[in-house]
């Protein structure tokens, strides 16, 4: 009997739906493409229930015949690719001609479009694999995708979708991305009727920058423009110095197509390696020019990741054009790496009666192992012995020699303080002393309404004061005003669980590690102790609250064997 059998239409056309269509936002990026590639001038984006009940495209591109309309929804049409070669020279966004299949297979699609010149258009539904009707209708120029009941025929899948917010969300954070990379295009999203956003038409990528992101984003960024070749990294980046406590900004396209590339973020964060502070990031609006047959766009099912020919030349590129915009900027007159500690292991003189710093780490450990015997004698255990690259603490127990991270343990103790100030809802607030004017992107915009009144239970309160523009009137008194800013921006971009409780603990750790000590901060000995103490008070001293570790312990067995002793 055989056991390989060929599937029915209707089952292998569900798959294939499946690797380009994984959620509302899937939806949406499939359809703003093909607008785009139809040179359309302005797209409006309509979503009900996340996108779950309804997601409607228009555009006024230059739209399609009945013919074309029909053959759109077969499988493997496109009219971006004809033969082999053309898959090496792909200038479009959407070229697979699998998305309007793939979509109308599991949702109910209406389309609408006429075709430039014409006075008539055409009318096209069809629920899953049927086709409903086809008729004549009178449409303006351009096309309308009009998408109800996403994975009504696949209710495996359509359980595992997040919430309404929650798709809401990533089709926001697509839209804002197409919206920077295509500035003299105009852009608009309504949600249940309401304009979450609405971009006009601009000259310059400078001033997208400005209308998406605000004022204070724009003048923390500098230009860079380089050119090697055929290839061209041009944008805007990081001034040194500044940075952000997250990578929520950092927007990278080739050809104008939004990716994630593993090598482009590496290139961007090794050109501010010394520039910044540990944990800070830089922003960046960054475009790669190159031509189509360096790149590989199709390794991606939803083409959200790119393959080069060439990846070490692309990487070079990237510092080269971040190195050369930092020289060519005037408000940088000299910058220096920031620099470590000198002392790199240091065992305090006055750790310990009658204990001498050796010259040596060998002849540190020889002392160690006495030095344990008289303090069992005396039960004072743990003992502070002096600070690692200003990062980490040396620290004996009875049982081996620890190293603590600083960081990682104050974050441990403050977030079980901050937990406990948080249930008994006893927040130490304080008011501004001028206004505190945050302009927020459309994504934090539906953060705040999902988590505002999170947000207002650990001590901030925003108040709109038009547009995009909130005022920060109310916030915890353990952040001076511009931190505040900062923290309560990193809120809005971090919270993101579906759960209440998952974002309560994921607010009261963001806070713990806003607040922490940092790493390559000097801490006197009396400090030094204090953190040690309160850390083995709490209830989880090995981990911090994202789950790091906040030590590493070295028994003696497990020195002696290193140093050949055992």
């Amino acid at each position: 009997m055989r056991k390989i059998f060929i599937l029915p239409p209707e089952i292998f056309h569900k798959i294939a739906a499946g690797e380009v269509i994984e959620r509302p936002a899937s939806v949406v990026k499939e359809l703003v493409e093909n607008s785009l590639d139809s040179g359309a001038t302005w797209i409006r984006v309509e979503i009900v229930s996340g996108g779950k009940k309804l997601i409607r495209v228009t555009d006024n591109g230059e739209g399609m015949s009945r013919e074309d309309a029909e053959l759109s929804f077969a499988r493997h049409a496109t009219s971006k690719i004809f033969k082999e070669e053309d898959l090496n020279e792909i200038r479009t966004l959407g070229f697979r001609g699998e998305a309007l299949p793939s979509i109308s297979s599991v949702s109910r699609v209406i389309l609408r479009t006429t075709l430039k010149g014409e006075e008539k258009g055409t009318l096209i539904e069809k629920e899953g694999e049927r086709v409903l009707r086809i008729e004549d209708i009178g449409f303006p120029q351009g096309t309308c995708v009009e998408v109800s009941d996403l994975f009504f025929n696949l209710p495996a899948r359509k359980k595992f979708l997040r919430s309404e917010k929650a798709e809401l969300t990533q089709i926001i954070k697509y839209m804002t991305s197409v919206a920077v990379a295509f500035p003299e295009k105009s852009f608009s999203v309504l949600h249940q009727h309401r304009e979450i956003f609405h971009f006009p038409a601009v000259q310059t990528l400078r001033e997208r920058i400005f209308q998406v992101f605000g004022k204070d984003v724009m003048e923390r960024l500098m230009e860079v423009d380089y050119r090697e070749g055929e290839e061209r990294i041009h944008g805007y980046v990081s001034f040194p110095l500044k940075g952000r406590s997250d990578r929520s900004l950092q927007l990278i396209f080739v050809n104008r197509r939004p990716v994630r590339d593993r090598i482009l973020t590496s290139a961007l964060n090794q050109a501010y390696k010394g520039f910044l502070e540990k944990d800070r990031y830089p922003e960046a609006v960054l475009f790669l020019s190159c031509p189509p047959s360096e790149v590989d766009v199709n390794v991606h099912p939803a083409k959200a990741e790119v393959r080069f020919r060439d990846s070490n030349r692309i990487y070079s590129l990237v510092l080269k054009s971040i190195e050369k915009g930092m020289l060519n900027t005037e408000k940088i007159k000299e910058i220096h790496p920031w620099e470590g500690s000198s002392k790199i292991f240091e065992i305090r003189e006055n750790a310990s009666p009658g204990f001498k710093s050796p010259a040596g780490k060998e002849e540190a450990l020889s002392q160690i192992f006495p030095l344990l015997e008289r303090l069992r004698e005396k039960e004072a255990f743990p003992l502070v012995m002096g600070q690692y690259l200003n990062s980490y603490l040396i620290v004996i127990n009875e049982e081996a020699l620890l190293i603590i991270d600083q960081h990682n343990a104050h974050e441990r103790v403050l977030f079980e303080k901050y937990r406990e100030i948080h249930e008994q809802r006893k927040w130490p607030t304080r008011f501004p002393l001028f206004s505190l004017i945050v302009e927020l992107s459309p994504s934090q915009m539906m953060s705040l309404e999902e988590n505002q009144a999170l947000l207002e239970e650990a001590g901030f309160s925003a108040e709109n004061v038009g547009g995009r523009a909130y005022s920060l009137r109310e916030f915890p008194d353990i952040f001076k005003e511009e931190e505040a800013k900062e923290v309560f921006l990193s809120l809005l971009e971090e919270i993101k669980e579906e759960k209440l409780e998952e974002r309560k603990m994921k607010l009261l750790s963001t806070l713990a590690c806003k607040t922490a000590i940092k790493s390559g901060e000097a801490l006197t000995l009396e400090k030094m102790k204090f953190l040690v103490e309160e850390l083995f008070k709490t209830s989880n001293p090995s981990l911090c609250p994202h789950q790091r570790p906040t030590m590493i312990k070295l028994s003696k067995k497990e020195i002696e064997r290193g140093l050949k002793r055992g």
